[in-house]
């Protein structure tokens, strides 16, 4: 997958991705991500690449050329049109179901990130697929929302990390959360691991754990039961879980 990313700060986003499992994934050719300068498509002498907003109020706007004149060079380069997403508050919020489809659906995908009062509504018509914001709050900018896309998608591609299972068993990947887990040493501070864990069975190891990332959804998390396949037996337990949570009799 090549991920590009449209940005007024890149040496920030270089500095983030280039780091750890991402930057050695990059070294290694498993994900290409890359980071492009918005100023080096304006058309004055000062780089310029926002402006006052029609119709009056606060804060200046992303133009709409540079960011064309950016984003049709990329498309240039690939030979085809990335699918281009914009990082916004208003956009759905990301969840790893969306990662996975985004992963599966496109080789390449490019990241808008915007800053001041956002970005001229025409060129969000004219080029970006879809909005997404990474939860319900607003930041200075989208460079922080386009780190995070990357990255997690990054983690999804082939060779990037060493082995599918570090996130096939991870949180939200099948619509529950990770199980608790333990190191060395065996007892710290008078507190043991869970027996199960030392026990040598695999099998018993994997039902506790499947259980564990139940209860832990149950707890912390319960709206997103709904979207889990669980058993019967498992959403007994999850009910039970919850009952126990509010103070309720469990149910029968």
């Amino acid at each position: 997958m090549r991920i590009d990313i449209i940005t007024l700060f890149p040496e920030m986003c270089e500095s983030v991705l280039s780091e750890s499992i991402i930057g050695r994934a990059r070294k290694a050719g498993a994900i290409d991500i890359r980071c492009h300068q918005l100023r080096d498509f304006a058309f004055d002498k000062h780089r310029r690449v926002d402006d006052t907003t029609y119709g009056g109020g606060m804060g200046m706007l992303l133009m709409a050329e540079p960011i064309a004149l950016c984003f049709e060079s990329i498309c240039e380069e690939l030979g085809e049109k990335p699918h281009f997403i914009y990082l916004s508050p208003k956009g759905k919020t990301l969840t790893q179901g969306k990662l996975r489809e985004l992963s599966q659906a496109h080789e390449n995908i490019c990241l808008l990130c915007g800053h001041y009062e956002g970005v001229d509504q025409r060129v969000l018509d004219k080029y970006v697929d879809e909005e997404i914001s990474i939860g319900d709050y607003v930041l200075t900018g989208g460079e922080l929302p386009a780190l995070v896309l990357a990255d997690s998608l990054a983690r999804l591609q082939p060779g990037v990390l060493s082995d599918d299972e570090c996130f096939e068993l991870e949180s939200h990947y099948d619509g529950l959360l990770e199980y608790p887990q333990y190191t060395k040493p065996k007892i710290w501070r008078g507190v043991d691991i869970p027996e199960v864990l030392f026990s040598g069975h695999h099998e018993n190891i994997r039902k506790w754990r499947r259980e564990q990332s139940i209860v832990e959804t149950a707890k912390k998390r319960p709206d997103m039961l709904s979207g889990a396949t669980l058993t019967p037996a498992e959403e007994q337990l999850a009910l039970s879980v919850i009952h126990d949570q509010n103070g309720e009799d469990s149910p029968s």
